[in-house]
């Protein structure tokens, strides 16, 4: 599987941003996601897709972000919503099989092993 992200860029305090990452490979019975690292800090779970379609999101952007699959298109979105600056951040996506949910529900970067490159995200007042 191979992953690609693209759409980041910088906005202002309250703007929007919609992230893409096209897939290519199988990516059946997967959990798709998106992880964001800002420099010093850990890398953190920020929004999940199962293959069923069910998601889940991080408390800091309920609410704000909302993550989608085109399955035609095999394509993850992550809609920003709502911007504040500690959301800046390198966003990344990944993706790994998961046919019973446990690496969506854990949300931990240990449990993929495919990975994009990354697409900046900066948010200023």
């Amino acid at each position: 599987v191979r992953l690609m992200e693209s759409g980041g860029g910088s906005v202002q305090v309250g703007g929007q941003l919609l992230l893409s990452c096209v897939a290519s490979g199988y990516t059946g019975s997967s959990c798709m996601g998106w992880f964001r690292q800002a420099p010093g800090k850990e890398r953190e779970g920020v929004a999940f897709i199962r293959s069923t379609g069910s998601t889940i999101y991080s408390d800091s952007v309920t609410g704000r972000f909302t993550i989608s699959k085109d399955n035609t298109k095999n394509t993850l979105y992550l809609q920003m919503n709502s911007l504040k600056p500690e959301d800046t951040a390198m966003y990344y996506c990944a993706a790994d099989y998961d046919p019973y949910g446990g690496r969506c529900i854990r949300r931990n970067p240990s449990d993929f092993d495919y990975w994009g490159q990354g697409t900046q995200v900066t948010v200023s007042s």
